[in-house]
């Protein structure tokens, strides 16, 4: 064993820790919108509060029918979640703290617990400057947006045109199509396409122009699906066959990935809304099944249990256009990002995609980023520490070139396979 004395150790985990502060970050999995799009870009304190991980938690304090919650505006649920989870109860929770990490880079006292005064410090900003402003503290180069052409607030949009901004990609979302064909098909056939429910060769013929009209329209850089626990491919059901026949043959024509999110269980309490989502062991053997019937085609794929990390990173060990990517939605608290890292490193290398931020309000990304960068750094240091020990000395410019592959470079590697 090669001698390092705890001076060097810390060394080279202080220059590792700042190497991950200082590089840029491309945040591949986003619910944000491009500054054009107006109020769908959500930010500032009251969309914060009233995020739906604050509101599930909110309720486990509220005596209130869920419809009453519901009836009243923004601000109103805003006041009612902040005197719930700081008030009355300190905000000690990965969500709670999440904000305070925001008002904190932001620059805001959160001492004086003064919610209009917040409230008036965000009414100065308008969204293009509170985008940039939010990118530089955050330290993220690139957002990709999650783009539906089945959303009617956000099909307009693209249909009339705007000037892209260039900090910001875009994926296709197709779950109302693989979700909800039947109920789908005449949305389809407004459009002009000539599609029936029987999937048959005409209609899926339409399927794949339509996913390409999209595709293009949005400049989309890969399709992606949130998918039940009980998704199983191959199989009769209509989900399956619509990726069979449909949706992987034109990513495999088209280069574009395919990105099924797995496991995530709809509505398990439908008073809750968007916060009523549960989650469930997705069934990998239908990622597996995929990369058999479909060696062309690039797999994007995140999973939503923490049961099924270790699988899913067996299975990209194997299949190089299976990249993991991110700690999504429930796995985003600090103890799991910690586990997940750790076994990605030890059995991928730096050939993944440690996380994403999944924001939904735009000021998310400032604490995402913030609190990943703080798990990151220490592990990656550790690993350098560790080969350290063999007498591998990492450079500085070896560390960056890796934490960039981290942070977006080992992504944009995968989309060019």
């Amino acid at each position: 064993m090669h001698h390092l004395n705890p001076e060097q150790a810390r060394d080279l985990t202080a220059r590792v820790e700042r190497i991950v502060g200082e590089t840029p970050v491309y945040d591949i999995h986003t619910h944000l919108y491009d500054p054009a799009f107006g109020d769908l870009l959500l930010w500032g304190i009251d969309e914060l509060l009233i995020y739906h991980y604050l509101v599930s938690e909110s309720f486990r304090y509220f005596d209130m029918p869920y419809e009453r919650f519901w009836a009243l505006g923004k601000s109103e649920q805003a006041d009612l979640i902040w005197d719930a989870l700081f008030i009355r109860h300190s905000p000690v929770s990965e969500a709670c703290r999440g904000v305070l990490t925001v008002l904190n880079k932001l620059g805001l006292d959160v001492k004086g617990r003064d919610l209009p005064l917040l409230r008036k410090w965000f009414a100065d900003w308008n969204n293009e400057d509170y985008t940039t402003h939010c990118m530089e503290l955050a330290g993220v180069h690139t957002i990709c947006m999650t783009n539906s052409p089945f959303d009617d607030l956000e099909r307009p949009v693209w249909e009339k045109g705007f000037a892209r901004d260039a900090r910001f990609t875009s994926a296709l979302r197709i779950d109302s199509l693989l979700v909800q064909w039947e109920s789908t098909v005449p949305f389809l056939q407004a459009q002009g396409y000539d599609v029936s429910v029987e999937l048959t060769d005409k209609t899926i013929a339409e399927i794949q122009r339509f996913l390409g009209f999209w595709a293009k329209k949005f400049d989309a850089l890969f399709v992606m699906v949130s998918l039940a626990p009980e998704f199983t491919f191959p199989s009769d059901h209509v989900t399956s066959q619509l990726i069979e026949k449909a949706i992987l043959p034109f990513c495999q024509s088209s280069g574009l990935p395919f990105s099924p999110m797995l496991g995530v269980k709809r509505a398990v309490n439908p008073d809750l809304r968007l916060a009523g989502d549960g989650v469930g062991r997705a069934d990998l053997c239908a990622v597996e099944h995929m990369l058999q019937m479909f060696p062309d085609v690039k797999l994007l794929v995140t999973t939503l249990a923490r049961e099924t990390q270790h699988e899913l990173n067996v299975l990209a060990r194997k299949n190089r256009n299976l990249h993991p990517f991110g700690c999504w939605w429930f796995l985003n608290n600090p103890v799991i990002i910690n586990e997940m890292t750790r076994m990605r490193l030890e059995m991928l290398g730096l050939s993944m995609t440690p996380q994403h931020s999944d924001a939904r309000v735009l000021d998310q990304i400032v604490y995402k980023w913030d609190h990943s960068r703080a798990i990151i750094g220490p592990i990656l240091a550790e690993k350098y520490v560790d080969i350290a020990r063999t007498g591998w000395v990492t450079t500085d410019a070896e560390i960056q070139r890796d934490v960039k592959d981290l942070f977006g470079g080992s992504f944009e590697s995968f989309l060019k396979l």
